[in-house]
């Protein structure tokens, strides 16, 4: 039997308060998993006090990056040393628990049925934290924009705490994901449907951030609604996918 093998791909851009206690929360939910950083060059030396979690711990790692380059950016990178290390289970979410660790374990197990196992805030109901009225209504009509677009039964297509059979990134073309900001998680979601790989939600508590700041802004959502409607022409206005899974 083949043991699954973890990781857990955090980016990082001015996290410094948040990475030590992510990291244990990490390894109290799921202790077989590693940690893999992904920091921006942050100025607030978020990737100094990294360095001192990998000294101290095997299971971190992390991946200092020149500048700013985005979300986008910063999963494909971690995508890409995870798959040369070897992880079979690839996990993304954020530093700043707004994805709950608690929530490792059941996504791990649902990936044991399905090839991306998405933690959904919409599947079920609402179950969004302290977020302004304004940010939830953009964030529920972008999952309804891109169901209609698209054909993608998807109820949080721009949720960002997810985890990947290894077998969905090496199908998808890594250098070719164009998208940066929360567009990106469409991307990949629409790109494993379209090939046939078994996509599942899972419902999760969403709370906004305990430290830092939002990186949100009026540029991400654009580049969002533009990337929907690019993702239809790529693919030929197609609503449904293109081929069945490689199994």
């Amino acid at each position: 039997m083949v043991t699954d093998k973890i990781i857990v791909i955090i980016p990082t851009y001015d996290e410094r308060d948040n990475v030590g206690p992510i990291s244990q929360a990490v390894f109290e939910a799921l202790p077989e998993a590693n940690i893999l950083f992904v920091d921006d060059n942050s100025p607030d030396g978020t990737g100094d006090l990294i360095d001192t979690l990998v000294a101290a711990d095997p299971r971190i790692h992390v991946l200092h990056r020149s500048e700013k380059q985005g979300l986008g950016r910063a999963y494909i990178a971690g995508f890409k040393w995870a798959l040369d290390n070897g992880y079979n289970r690839i996990i993304e979410m954020d530093a700043d628990f707004s994805h709950s660790p608690k929530d490792l374990p059941r996504l791990v197990e649902t990936a044991k049925e399905a090839d991306l196992v998405i933690g959904s805030r919409y599947i079920g109901g609402i179950r969004v934290m302290n977020w302004p009225m304004s940010r939830l209504m953009i964030s529920t009509c972008a999952g309804i924009y891109v169901r209609m677009i698209t054909g993608m039964q998807i109820c949080d297509p721009t949720g960002g705490f997810k985890c990947f059979r290894r077998e969905v990134l090496e199908a998808l073309d890594l250098d070719r994901v164009t998208s940066n900001g929360y567009s990106f998680q469409i991307e990949l979601n629409h790109g494993a449907w379209m090939q046939g790989f078994r996509l599942k939600e899972i419902p999760i508590i969403f709370e906004e951030r305990r430290a830092g700041y939002s990186k949100m802004n009026a540029g991400i959502a654009g580049e969002a609604f533009w990337m929907v409607i690019k993702l239809a022409f790529r693919n030929g206005l197609r609503r449904w996918p293109k081929k069945q899974a490689p199994k």
